[in-house]
C-alpha cells in the first residue's frame, strides 16, 4: 500500500489531494481547497497536508512522496515538484481518461493544452498577462458587483441581454463594468457579457491549438457554469470539433496531477534503489 499527497499551490487558493496505490486503479482518500484570504500561503498549505493526514489516520512519515505544483516554493514539507501543466494534464486524464485536450481556468491564466493518450503534453497555448480572461479578474468583479463566487454562474445564466466589456486589459475592463453600473445595467447581464468576452479569448487558444476532443475544464473557473454553457456555444459557433466536458473534480485537477506523477516518482526511486 503506497500513499501520496499533491498539493496545488495556486495565486488565490490552495488545492490538496491525498491518494492511495494498492495496484488497482488509485483512490482519492482526501480532497481539500482553501482560499488564501490573505493568509500566508506556505501556512495554508502546511495546514491542507497536516488535516489529510488527519482525515486518513496517517502521520507524515507514512506517506511515501509528498509532491507540489503552482507556486511549490510554499510547499515545506514536499520530496519534490512538478510544472503544472503536466499536473493538469495528468490530473484531467485520471478524472476524464478520453481526454485528448485540457484547459486550465486559473486565476492568473488561461492555458490550453494538447496531450496524448498517456496524459503527456504536446503543444499548449496560454493567455497574456494583461488578459482579462481570468478567475482573479471576475473575482474583482464580483466585488464591485457585491456578489459572491458562487453566485457568478447562476446569475450569468439568467442574463438575457448580456452587455460585452470591449478591452482585453483587466484595469479597463474593470473601468467598461464601473459604466455598466452607472448606466443601469442588469448585474447577469454584466456577468454574461464578462463570460463571453472571455469565452471569445479561450475560443482563439483552442483554435491556435488545434485542440482535438474532448476538451476537459480544470482550474477554479470550471466550477462555473456560467463561462462553461459560454465556452460550450462559442465552439460550436466557430466550428470547433469539440466536446467541452466538466467533472466535478475538476478544480482539483492539478493536485491530483501531482499525487500521481509522486507515485511514478516514488516508483523510480524505489528501482533505482534496488539496483
Amino acid at each position: 500500500m503506497t500513499y501520496t499527497a499533491g498539493i496545488d499551490v495556486g495565486a488565490s487558493a490552495v488545492k490538496a489531494v491525498l491518494m492511495r496505490h494498492d495496484g488497482a486503479a488509485p483512490e482519492i482518500l482526501f480532497k481539500d481547497c482553501r482560499r488564501m484570504l490573505r493568509r500566508n500561503p506556505a501556512a495554508v498549505a502546511d495546514e491542507s497536508l497536516t488535516d489529510a493526514l488527519k482525515v486518513a489516520g496517517l502521520s507524515y512519515e507514512e506517506v511515501a512522496y509528498v509532491a507540489s505544483t503552482g507556486e511549490g516554493e510554499m510547499v515545506k514539507r514536499k520530496r519534490g515538484h512538478f510544472y503544472s501543466m503536466t499536473t493538469h494534464a495528468r490530473g484531467a486524464a485520471f478524472l476524464v481518461p478520453q481526454a485528448r485536450a485540457v484547459m486550465d481556468l486559473g486565476a492568473l491564466h488561461a492555458r490550453a493544452m494538447k496531450i496524448t493518450p498517456e496524459a503527456r503534453v504536446v503543444n499548449y497555448q496560454m493567455t497574456g498577462q494583461c488578459a482579462s480572461g481570468s478567475g482573479q479578474f471576475i473575482e474583482n468583479i464580483t466585488r464591485y458587483l457585491g456578489v459572491s463566487l458562487g453566485e457568478v454562474g447562476p446569475l450569468s445564466l439568467k442574463s438575457e441581454h448580456p452587455e460585452q466589456a470591449s478591452s482585453i486589459c483587466a484595469v479597463l475592463a474593470e473601468t467598461d463594468v464601473i459604466n455598466m453600473v452607472s448606466r443601469g445595467v442588469a448585474t447577469p447581464d454584466i456577468i454574461r457579457g464578462i463570460h463571453e468576452s472571455i469565452a471569445q479569448r479561450l475560443v482563439k487558444l483552442l483554435a491556435a491549438l488545434k485542440a482535438e476532443s474532448p476538451l476537459v475544464l480544470t482550474g477554479g473557473m470550471s466550477r462555473d457554469a456560467g463561462i462553461v454553457e459560454v465556452l460550450r456555444r462559442r465552439v460550436q459557433e466557430d466550428g470547433l470539433a469539440l466536446d467541452v466536458r466538466v467533472h466535478e473534480d475538476g478544480i482539483f485537477a492539478g493536485a491530483i496531477g501531482a499525487a500521481l506523477w509522486a507515485a511514478w516518482r516514488h516508483e523510480r526511486l524505489l528501482r533505482k534503489a534496488a539496483g
